[in-house]
């Protein structure tokens, strides 16, 4: 594992442990065959209900070698296979496999996010379930009119994190229909605090 990346790795896990009281209830309707986009450090895995069966973790940049995720991936209750593929690109999925697609603060930063959901809702089955928490544009004129300024510099220093996609309108616009959602001001800096949490199910 080269040093930049292991690096990377530490840091992230460490960053992304200040949402870890959102995951359970977040995750607590997963249930049977699993894609999960933007893997990650693996930090959903011990919150992932005992309903999960299996699951695929989806990343383009695969972290390898950190303890703590090692940890975690012994530790799962159920078989996790890895991939290291971009969420926007032709998944090499069978159609209607999956019974739930899971984004834990991932829909930032993925470039086409709604190319990214279109093969989501390819792949999920037509009675499952997209479960999601993501951060996004604030509900306040001022506080977006701020995230707009000031997202390109955030975007080129965060590793191609947006501050201000409005996460409901992306989700309904990628082909799902929103069964319930909830949006709330978390922890931390302010203009990254503005949540959107929810489940959603294929546009028919």
């Amino acid at each position: 594992m080269e040093l930049r990346q292991q690096l990377r790795g530490r840091l992230l896990d460490w960053m992304m442990q200040a949402v870890n009281e959102l995951r359970a209830p977040t995750l607590s309707a997963a249930v049977g065959d699993v894609l999960e986009v933007g893997f990650g450090t693996g930090l959903n895995l011990p919150y992932y209900p005992s309903t999960v069966k299996k699951l695929l973790a989806l990343d383009p940049k695969v972290v390898e070698g950190l303890p703590p995720l090692d940890e975690r991936l012994r530790r799962a209750a159920f078989p996790v296979e890895r991939s290291s593929l971009r969420a926007d690109g032709e998944l090499p999925f069978d159609s209607r496999r999956f019974d739930c697609v899971v984004t834990t603060w991932a829909l930032c930063s993925i470039p086409d996010p709604l190319r990214a959901l279109g093969e989501m809702r390819r792949v999920l089955k037509p009675d499952g379930h997209y479960l999601f928490i993501e951060h996004g544009c604030a509900p306040t004129a001022r506080s977006a009119w701020w995230q707009d300024q000031l997202n390109p510099l955030w975007c080129r220093i965060a590793d191609g994190c947006n501050m201000n996609r409005s996460i409901d309108r992306i989700v309904e616009e990628g082909g799902f229909e929103l069964t319930s959602l909830e949006r709330f001001r978390h922890g931390g800096p302010g203009l990254l605090g503005h949540m959107y949490r929810g489940v959603a199910t294929p546009s028919a």
